[in-house]
């Protein structure tokens, strides 16, 4: 079938980001690449709330954030077993720790939809097709 549902483990994404255009903007074209948005927030406190839901499978994190930094909202949600991706102007040191990988702003549309199905592809046991630039994959495939 030409239009079937893409099989993707990815299918729920938390948006944290304080940039209320780029925001939008993310929500906007990912929901019409077929995922969810569980919720757009823009502060860690609101984040780290949401994160208890079990309806995130992606989070999808500004490092510098109003309230304090993303490396926060990747480790709660590390915590709880929900990979997150950076998305940033600057990617921290620490990231490697806490992310499944780190996509350096500005960037894309179409190069946030390859970075999202590249860490799919790991956590469904397979080899990425293809890396975008600006992009940096933490995790590694098994085998």
């Amino acid at each position: 079938m030409l239009f079937a549902k893409k099989n993707r483990r990815i299918k729920r994404l938390l948006i944290v980001e304080d940039e209320p255009l780029v925001a939008f903007d993310t929500e906007r074209y990912l929901t019409d690449e077929g995922f969810g948005i569980a919720a757009t927030v823009d502060t860690v406190a609101e984040a780290i709330a949401l994160l208890g839901s079990g309806e995130v499978d992606l989070v999808l994190v500004d490092v510098t954030l109003p309230d304090g930094s993303g490396i926060a909202v990747a480790e709660a949600a590390r915590a709880r077993g929900v990979h997150a991706l950076f998305v940033t102007g600057d990617c921290p040191m620490e990231a490697r720790g806490v992310a499944a990988g780190c996509l350096a702003k500005p960037y894309a549309q179409r190069d946030l939809l390859q970075s999202i199905c590249a860490i799919d592809d790991v956590l469904r046991g397979k080899k990425p097709r293809r890396l975008p630039g600006g992009f940096s994959l933490f995790l590694e495939t098994a085998a």
